[in-house]
């Protein structure tokens, strides 16, 4: 069982009840799940193009979606963070003093064995325990 576990939320994907029922499930008494949602950054020539105000909407409204996502969950703290995915969720996990994270994956597709998923990244990198919910397989 663990004392603080980590559930990374990609908003687009339906994972999130799956994740969620994972990490209550390996939580110890007394113990406290994180809920993140890590809002990507803009990239290279995209920068320039991308307006303050709509960055600044675009991340209310993860936020808005996040909290509407935890409100079967009331016990579980959620954030919204900047940042690369893979990168972003290591280091929270490292900050926050996690001993395990709960991560949803897909199906990987021809890509994913090109380029890598987050979920490869985080497991591959995260210095504590992960455990992968799988979709569709």
């Amino acid at each position: 069982m663990y004392r603080k576990i980590l559930v990374p939320m990609a908003l687009s994907h339906d994972l999130s009840p799956e994740t969620l029922k994972a990490a209550t499930a390996l939580l110890a008494e007394g113990g406290e799940i994180v809920a993140i949602h890590v809002f990507e950054e803009a990239h290279g020539t995209a920068v320039p193009y991308a307006e303050d105000e709509t960055v600044k909407s675009g991340f209310e409204a993860a936020r808005d979606l996040l909290k509407t996502k935890l409100e079967a969950a009331p016990r579980v703290t959620g954030h919204v963070v900047t940042g690369h995915s893979a990168r972003t969720i290591i280091d929270f996990a490292a900050k926050n003093g996690v001993d395990c994270i709960v991560i949803g994956s897909h199906k990987p597709g021809l890509t994913d064995y090109f380029l890598g998923s987050t979920t490869e990244r985080v497991v591959r990198h995260a210095h504590c325990a992960v455990h992968v919910v799988r979709s569709g397989v």
